[in-house]
Parts: structure tokens; C-alpha cells; sequence
């Protein structure tokens, strides 16, 4: 028996999904996962498995920077400008929402508005299968950390900090 239809964002996810050639399926829940932490539990896995989304505004171009980073990592900016080539900056709530088509909390790796410039936590690659966001702040998909990289087209870094 089906459950119910999945709402909007997240069926917004798995068309990006199967559009990409991958099979994965977003699943909800009825508790948050928009943090790391409550994703964790809603999951049962570690927080480390969980890649985050965050979004952060290029300085010079103005371009949107999506970081996927381990849910246990915090993010080095320095680093990512590295890696990037460029400085960010974190990015406010309506920056994120126009240029992902998501809200905070809710954005996955793929299906965005406006295709970011990506960059990929290395740290994600330890593990057998990680969760990332799909969509809404209580919708998440489960994945191989190799995927990530043709998934986004992304670039893997140390990004952590500390």
C-alpha cells in the first residue's frame, strides 16, 4: 500500500533524481530532519552520515556556493574560498530560498533553480551511505558518498574546520 503523495519539493527531488539516472527515493517523516542532529535520530544513523547542505554567496560574482558537508563538520570558509577561488559568505534565508527553490533546513544536493557552483566535504567519502536532505525540512534520501561528485558535479575538498 502507498503511502501518501509526496509533497511538492521533495517530488521535485526525485524528478532531479531520476533525471540524473539515479534511483534513489526520498523518504519523509513526521518529525524534523532539518538539522544534522534531528536527522540523525529520525534516521538512525550518525551524524557524520548526514550531508549537509549550506549555501553561501560568492562575493565577487554573486553566484550561489553550495557546501555538502559532514553533519558532525563545521565549515572552514577560508578553505572553501581555496577550493572555490573566490570568497563567500553565508547566505540569508531569501538569497537561499530564491536561488535554491528550497527553504533552509530542506535543501538537497541537486534540483536547484540555479545550478550552484558545488563543493563536496571529504570527510562525506568515509562512509558506506549517507542522507541528505530532499526538499522539505523532514525529507531525506539515502546515498553512496560516491555519487555525490556526478550527482552535483562538485569538487571534493577538506573543508573542515579545525
Amino acid at each position: 500500500m502507498a503511502g501518501p503523495p509526496l509533497k511538492a519539493g521533495v517530488q521535485r527531488v526525485q524528478a532531479a533524481l531520476e533525471a540524473k539516472g539515479f534511483g534513489f527515493e526520498p523518504r519523509e517523516f513526521p518529525e524534523s530532519t532539518r538539522t544534522s542532529e534531528e536527522a540523525a535520530a529520525a534516521i538512525g544513523c550518525s551524524v557524520e552520515q548526514i550531508a549537509k547542505s549550506l549555501v553561501f554567496r560568492a562575493a565577487q560574482s554573486g553566484r550561489s556556493v553550495l557546501i555538502i558537508a559532514s553533519g558532525g563538520n563545521r565549515v572552514d570558509e577560508k578553505k572553501a574560498a581555496a577550493l572555490l577561488g573566490e570568497k563567500i559568505k553565508r547566505a540569508d534565508p531569501d538569497f537561499v530560498r530564491d536561488k535554491t527553490g528550497f527553504a533552509i533546513g530542506g535543501v538537497p544536493p541537486l534540483g536547484h533553480r540555479e545550478a550552484p557552483a558545488v563543493l563536496i566535504d571529504e570527510d562525506l567519502l568515509a562512509h558506506a551511505e549517507i542522507w541528505a536532505a530532499a526538499g522539505t525540512p523532514n525529507a531525506v534520501f539515502r546515498l553512496v558518498p560516491g555519487d555525490l561528485v556526478p550527482m552535483t558535479g562538485g569538487r571534493v575538498g577538506d573543508l573542515k574546520r579545525g
